[in-house]
């Protein structure tokens, strides 16, 4: 694996943070603004989608047939992200493994995330790392589709085999296998792929 890889791409949630009360409590607001029950934690697909999905799919799975679907949309894209970020816990060993990468491959980010991803990234003092941050909102086909994975291959002028993704879910691995990229499980079960569980594990790999 070691010489060929020219960039190690990184999903956000999950990987970089832990960012599950963030989101949890992102997707609480709109749900109780339209007097919808609250999600039980324990419904695990719920919290799946919750979690790997991008915005619009989520809405769309969680107000499935509900004709206010614009005033959710325009409810949702009102609310201040910024105020969750305290919720959102940085993964142990990241930066570390940041600053260890940097200079040796490029660093990207491919995320289901639509707007705040800049913030974010500036708010933790990540904003130094990344030199391409592929969104939801940059793309017409979120993952799992392959498109956000080949942009970023693109904009570094690679070859699929010359880059790693690591994420975390089963959205990542089906982008990866798509986009022919090598997938790098963090911390999921995905079978038959390469799993690390901790970030210093991957400088191990390359």
């Amino acid at each position: 694996m070691s010489q060929k890889i020219k960039a190690v791409i990184y999903d956000c949630d999950g990987v970089l943070f832990d960012s599950f009360e963030a989101n949890y409590a992102f997707y609480h607001q709109i749900l109780e603004r339209f007097g919808k029950p609250a999600i039980d934690r324990g419904d695990h697909d719920t919290m799946r989608i919750l979690h790997t999905y991008c915005n619009k799919d989520v809405l769309e799975y969680l107000f499935a047939g509900d004709d206010r679907m614009d005033e959710v949309r325009a409810f949702s894209a009102g609310i201040d992200y910024r105020k969750l970020f305290p919720l959102m816990v940085m993964e142990q060993g990241l930066r570390e493994t940041l600053d260890a990468l940097k200079g040796r491959v490029e660093l990207a980010i491919c995320t289901n995330r639509a707007s705040s991803m800049d913030i974010l990234l500036a708010s933790f003092g990540l904003d130094g790392y990344f030199s391409c941050v592929m969104t939801a909102g940059r793309v017409k086909n979120p993952k799992p589709h392959p498109e956000p994975l080949f942009k970023v291959l693109e904009h570094y002028g690679l070859a699929p085999d010359e880059a790693l993704f690591v994420g975390d879910s089963d959205v990542d691995r089906r982008a990866a296998q798509g986009a022919g990229v090598p997938f790098v499980a963090y911390r999921g079960d995905l079978g038959g792929t390469t799993r690390i569980d901790r970030h210093q594990d991957l400088l191990l790999l390359l």
